[in-house]
């Protein structure tokens, strides 16, 4: 069953009628280009074939209410809740997300009460944004609710770069995370089989074609089961040093420091944020340059890029885990053509680019290295870049 299905059929059980409508949007994998969105650079995910949905209807009262189907089959209900009254700390737990959604669409005038029931297929606490994936979900569900839909193209339709900022604002407002707009863009933007290649500052997007089954290859996720947390502090210091760090060079963000200048840079910090700078600079380079092989569609080549990726993030970083480190570099000597974790770090998920030939094997290297470190053994499967965030047919 698709988790729109799922959803519609929650929704029925919940309420007794059938629902307006299903929005439903993916998780992300960040292919390469990592903690630099926040620092105005460049990203390049793609969408997941899984989805988190959500069935709605709108209600008279302004007030929102909101199920969620638990992967024990379970509900667990919160509200209603005045949307009026909505301020940061108001909703806790689980369902700040989709109160957080509804707080600023108050604010940008979309304020209409809704009764919402979520469902989906996005691994939690992996990685691979399940937390955006049910604000973008809710955000079109909302705006749905209310009469529009996003590619309608109506007079004073939002344009889906202006929602992912505003899912942004949600996350870092009223959730409390930090987080950039990579997430939020990605969930909203992305088309089958590209990836996105965004310059955050701009806003400029590119959807690089990414034919995986053309050129004989497979991106493998490998979710370590290690939950991660974008509110914990781990992330937002590291983006409180970047920040730091531009202030210090008279930047306005680490963006404006180019390559070759990178060691003058260096010399101007103080030891603790040197690094933090290096990983930035050289992960925006890696960016341009798998896209650069991309467009030459030398899907096989940017292994390389992966790889230095991983040693920058857990070196420089220094956001990865033992369980990370262990799925990539057992990958890489499996016959990877390069790994990486992938997300905000702290756990979660790596990825690897593999040969279909070698596929088998790798998956069951991970399995055994991962067993005798007496770590938990991860899920795995493969990633096919999809669509971003729409409305469904239930």
């Amino acid at each position: 069953m698709t988790p729109a299905a799922a959803a519609a059929r929650a929704f029925r059980e919940v309420h007794g009628r059938a629902p307006a409508g299903v929005w439903s949007a993916p998780g992300r994998v960040n292919l390469i280009g990592e903690h630099t969105d926040y620092n105005d650079g460049f990203v390049l995910p793609f969408a997941l074939p899984h989805r988190l949905a959500a069935a709605a209807s709108p209600r008279r009262d302004g007030k929102l209410q909101v199920a969620t189907l638990g992967d024990d089959g379970q509900l667990q209900h919160s509200g209603p809740h005045d949307i009026a009254a909505l301020e940061p700390g108001s909703v806790p737990g689980w369902a700040a997300y989709p109160a957080g959604v509804a707080w600023v669409l108050r604010d940008q005038g979309f304020a209409d009460g809704a009764d919402l029931v979520v469902a989906g297929d996005v691994p939690s606490g992996a990685g691979l944004s399940s937390s955006h994936a049910l604000e973008c979900a809710v955000s079109l569900a909302l705006l749905g609710v209310a009469g529009v839909e996003l590619d309608d193209g109506g007079a004073g339709t939002p344009e889906r770069p202006e929602i992912a900022r505003w899912v942004q604002r949600s996350e870092n407002d009223y959730v409390g995370a930090p987080t950039g707009l990579l997430d939020q863009t990605a969930s909203l933007c992305c088309e089958d089989s590209r990836v996105l290649f965004l310059d955050v500052r701009s806003g400029e997007m590119e959807q690089v074609p990414f034919p995986l089954a053309e050129a004989g290859l497979r991106v493998l996720i490998m979710d370590t089961r290690t939950k991660h947390s974008h509110a914990d502090g781990g992330y937002g210091a590291r983006r409180r040093g970047t920040e730091r760090a531009a202030e210090l060079l008279g930047v306005k963000a680490l963006r404006d420091v180019p390559l070759d200048g990178l060691g003058e840079a260096l010399a101007q910090l103080p030891e603790d944020l040197v690094p933090l700078v290096r990983h930035v600079v050289t992960e925006n380079q890696r960016v341009l340059d798998v896209v650069a092989l991309l467009r030459e569609k030398k899907l096989a080549e940017i292994g390389p890029h992966l790889d230095a990726s991983h040693v920058s993030m857990r070196d420089d970083y220094r956001i990865s885990t033992p369980e990370l480190d262990m799925a990539v570099d057992s990958a890489r000597s499996a016959g990877a053509l390069g790994a990486r974790m992938t997300g905000g770090g702290f756990g979660g998920s790596a990825i690897a680019l593999v040969r279909d030939e070698d596929l088998d094997g790798v998956r069951a290297a991970v399995e055994t290295a991962c067993e005798q470190a007496g770590f938990r053994r991860p899920r795995m499967f493969t990633a096919v870049p999809s669509r971003g965030a729409g409305r469904d047919e239930a």
